[in-house]
C-alpha cells in the first residue's frame, strides 16, 4: 500500500515538472482611421445641412461607400428615391432653442451698476443672444470652438467678439494647458487666397499670412486687408529681436468653448443613414402600391370631334389600357387593383431605427415625435420621457456656465487693457431658466400643499416658485409681503447666557432674573438683606 503511494506522488511530481507555461506573445496591431479631423467635420457639417444632393455626392468620395444607403449605386432599372429625414439638423437646431429660451443672462457678483450698463451695450452691441446661438449650433455639429476678442475703431469703440468653429482653430497645448488658440481665416484678393493666422497667447497677438495651404508664408503686406496689421502685446508679455515670447501675460483675449470634443451625432452617421433607408422604402413601396386602373378598350372614352381614344391623364384619368374580353362568357368591364402595403412592418421599422438614431441624445417628445402613440398629460410622465434631453441640455449649459463668466472677464480685462488701467477681476454668473418645468399652475398648487402640510417654508416657497426667473432682491421683497400680510412678525430670540441655581426646596432658580429684580424693584428703608436678621426683627 505504501508503495502505491509512494509512486502516485512521483507520477504527480512528474506532471508537475512536465507543465509549463509560456506567456503569449506580443501583437502589433494596425488600425487605419476611415477618416482624418477635417473630413469628418467636413461630413458631420454636410449632416446637418441635410441636402439629399449634397449627402449623395459626399458618400460617392467616402471610403466603403457600398456598405451605406447613400453611397449604394442601384442596380439599372432599379433606383428608388432617396430621402432625407432631416433629424440630424432637427436635432441640433432644438437643442440650442431650448438652452436659448432659457438663458437669463449673466449676473455680476459685486452689483456695480457701471459694470453692468457697459456689459449691456456689449451685449446690444455685438448680438449676444445670436452669438451664442450660433457658437452652440457649430459646436453641437462640429464640436469645440474658440470665441477671441478684437478692437476695430472703424466699426465699433467697444471690443469685438467672434466665434469660430472647430475648423478654423488650432489649439497648442502644453502640458495638458492650452498656450494658444490660432485663429484661421481665408481672404480672397484678385485672383489669390490667402490664410491669416492670428495667433492669440497670454499677453500677445500675432498675425502671419500664408498661401491657400498654409506651407509658405507671406509678409502681411501682401494683401491690402492685412497691411498694416502689428504684432500686439500687453498685460507685462515681451517679445525677443526674433518676436518669440519671452514672457508672457496673464490673459489671453480669446478662450475655448466646449461642449464635446467633436459633434454630437459623430458616432451615429450610420444610425442617421439606416433612418434615411428605412424612410425611403416606405415612401417607395407606397409609390409602387398606388392603385392601378385597368380599362377595356370598349370603354376607354373617345373624342366627339375624331372618334379616336384620348389619352390617360396622369392627373384625373389615368388608366392602363386592355384589350377587350370577346370570349363567350366574357365582360368588359373597369377593374381596379390595390396592393397591400405593409404599413406594420414599415412603421415598426422607422420606429426602431429612429430610437436608435435618437439614442442618447434627445428624447422623441422633445422634437414632437410620439413614438407610442399616447399623449399623457401628466407633468412628472413628460419630464420622465425627456430625461435623455435634460442630460444633453445639462451639457450645454455647464458649458456656457463656464464659458460666460470666463468671457465676461476678458471682456473688461479687454476695456482695461485699451484704456491702459488697472486688471481686475469680474466675478459673475450665468443665470438659466428652468426646463420640462410642470405649468405655474400646477406648481402653485404643489407648493402651497407643502406649505399647508408644514414642510416647506415662506422661503422656499418663494425659491420654488420663481427660482431664477426673479433675482434675490425680489424674492426677499416677495418673502417680506407674504409674512407681512399673514402677520409674521420676525424677533430676535431671548438670549442663553443666563445660569440656573437650585434654591432651598430643589427649584430652579433664574439668578440672571433674581437680579434684575432685584435691581428695578425699590427697597424699603430698614429692611434687611440677610433672611436670619429679618427674623430676628419681626420677633
Amino acid at each position: 500500500m505504501k508503495l502505491f503511494e509512494n509512486l502516485k506522488e512521483g507520477i504527480r511530481t512528474k506532471m508537475k515538472s512536465f507543465l509549463r507555461l509560456d506567456q503569449a506573445q506580443t501583437l502589433q496591431i494596425n488600425i487605419t482611421q476611415g477618416l482624418d479631423e477635417e473630413t469628418r467635420i467636413a461630413k458631420n457639417t454636410i449632416w446637418y445641412r441635410g441636402d439629399t444632393y449634397e449627402l449623395a455626392q459626399l458618400y460617392k468620395q467616402l471610403p466603403n461607400k457600398q456598405d451605406t444607403f447613400w453611397g449604394a449605386v442601384p442596380t439599372a432599372g432599379m433606383e428608388i428615391r432617396k430621402i432625407h429625414t432631416g433629424m440630424p439638423s432637427l436635432i441640433v437646431d432644438t437643442l440650442t432653442d431650448i438652452v436659448i429660451s432659457d438663458y437669463n443672462g449673466v449676473e455680476f457678483k459685486d452689483k456695480n451698476i457701471d459694470n453692468e450698463s457697459m456689459w449691456e451695450d456689449i451685449e446690444k452691441e455685438n448680438k449676444i443672444n445670436e452669438l451664442l446661438k450660433e457658437a452652440i449650433k457649430q459646436a453641437l455639429y462640429k464640436g469645440q470652438g474658440a470665441f477671441k476678442w478684437s478692437f476695430d475703431e472703424e466699426i465699433s469703440q467697444l471690443p469685438i467678439i467672434e466665434f469660430f468653429p472647430k475648423d478654423m482653430i488650432e489649439i497648442v497645448k502644453k502640458r495638458g494647458r492650452v498656450r494658444e488658440i490660432i485663429f484661421k481665416s481665408y481672404i480672397k484678393e484678385k485672383e489669390r487666397t490667402y490664410l491669416l493666422k492670428e495667433i492669440y497667447g497670454y499677453g500677445y497677438v500675432k498675425y502671419k499670412l500664408y498661401d491657400i495651404k498654409g506651407d509658405k508664408e507671406f509678409p502681411l503686406n501682401m494683401s491690402s486687408q492685412t497691411n498694416g496689421l502689428e504684432d500686439l502685446k500687453f498685460d507685462g508679455a515681451e517679445f525677443d529681436q526674433e518676436g518669440n515670447v519671452t514672457k508672457y501675460g496673464t490673459y489671453m483675449l480669446a478662450c475655448l468653448f466646449k461642449i464635446e470634443e467633436d459633434a454630437i451625432y459623430d458616432k451615429k452617421t450610420d444610425d442617421f443613414d439606416a433612418l434615411d433607408e428605412a424612410w425611403s422604402q416606405w415612401m417607395n413601396a407606397l409609390r409602387d402600391g398606388r392603385s392601378k386602373t385597368y380599362v377595356p378598350t370598349s370603354l376607354i372614352p373617345k373624342d366627339p370631334n375624331t372618334g379616336e381614344l384620348i389619352t390617360p391623364n396622369s392627373f384625373d384619368n389615368k388608366f392602363i389600357k386592355v384589350e377587350s374580353d370577346l370570349s363567350e362568357d366574357g365582360k368588359n368591364e373597369i377593374t381596379v387593383k390595390q396592393p397591400t402595403i405593409p404599413t406594420d412592418s414599415y412603421m415598426n421599422t422607422y420606429i426602431t431605427a429612429l430610437d436608435l438614431a435618437l439614442q442618447g441624445i434627445v428624447s422623441p417628445s422633445t422634437l414632437g415625435i410620439d413614438t407610442k402613440k399616447v399623449t399623457d398629460p401628466n407633468a412628472t410622465a413628460q419630464r420622465e420621457k425627456e430625461k435623455t434631453t435634460l442630460y444633453t441640455r445639462g451639457k450645454i449649459v455647464e458649458a456656457l456656465k463656464i464659458t460666460m463668466p470666463e468671457a465676461v472677464n476678458i471682456t473688461f480685462k479687454a476695456i482695461a487693457t485699451q484704456n491702459k488701467k488697472s486688471i481686475e477681476e469680474i466675478e459673475t454668473v450665468a443665470n438659466f431658466g428652468e426646463y420640462a418645468n410642470p405649468s405655474f399652475e400646477a406648481q402653485v398648487e404643489t407648493v402651497s400643499k407643502g406649505k399647508q402640510g408644514g414642510i416647506m417654508s415662506i422661503e422656499a416657497s418663494v425659491e420654488e416658485l420663481y427660482g431664477d426667473s426673479k433675482d434675490e432682491e425680489w424674492k426677499a421683497a416677495e418673502v417680506a409681503r407674504l409674512k407681512a400680510e399673514q402677520g409674521i412678525v420676525d424677533i430676535e430670540e431671548p438670549a442663553v447666557n443666563f445660569e440656573l441655581e437650585m434654591g432651598e426646596k430643589g427649584e430652579a432658580i433664574d439668578t440672571q432674573k433674581t437680579e434684575e429684580t432685584e435691581s428695578t424693584e425699590p427697597k424699603v428703608d430698614g429692611q434687611k438683606e440677610d433672611k436670619k436678621d429679618q427674623e430676628k426683627v419681626n420677633e
